[in-house]
């Protein structure tokens, strides 16, 4: 019986810029620029901007995208066609989580800021 050893591959995180180049969102999600370039032509959702020398240039939405069929394809298995319909299945270009955010208590912040600063001045 042959075992197989599947090593989970952790994704750093994506840095806060308007634009990534290809290669960019190559290392941000593990994926070759070919592989990336041939996902545009089956993946309607995926349109990076394209600039002098048709350069591409992706947004942080389209790099979660990117992520997302990732995801599909290589961890859960889908076929293209399979990842394609999930997506499309699922209203919109990828199932990002959003949750609310938490009620900000200024008086909390100011105390602790507070209490860091008279840590400071000792």
């Amino acid at each position: 019986m042959t075992e197989i050893k599947i090593e989970s591959f952790v994704l750093p995180p994506i840095p806060a810029k308007r634009y990534f180049t290809i290669g960019e969102v190559g290392e941000l999600c593990g994926v070759k620029p070919h592989v990336l370039r041939y996902w545009e032509q089956e993946f309607s959702q995926l349109k990076p901007v394209k600039r002098r020398g048709n350069r591409r240039y992706y947004q942080h939405h389209e790099v979660l995208l990117i992520r997302r069929i990732r995801e599909l394809l290589y961890e859960q298995g889908f076929t293209i066609n399979g990842a394609r319909n999930k997506l499309n299945v699922n209203g919109g270009p990828a199932e990002v989580e959003v949750r609310e955010a938490e009620p900000v208590n200024l008086h909390q912040i100011r105390d602790e800021l507070k209490s860091i600063l008279s840590l400071l001045k000792v």
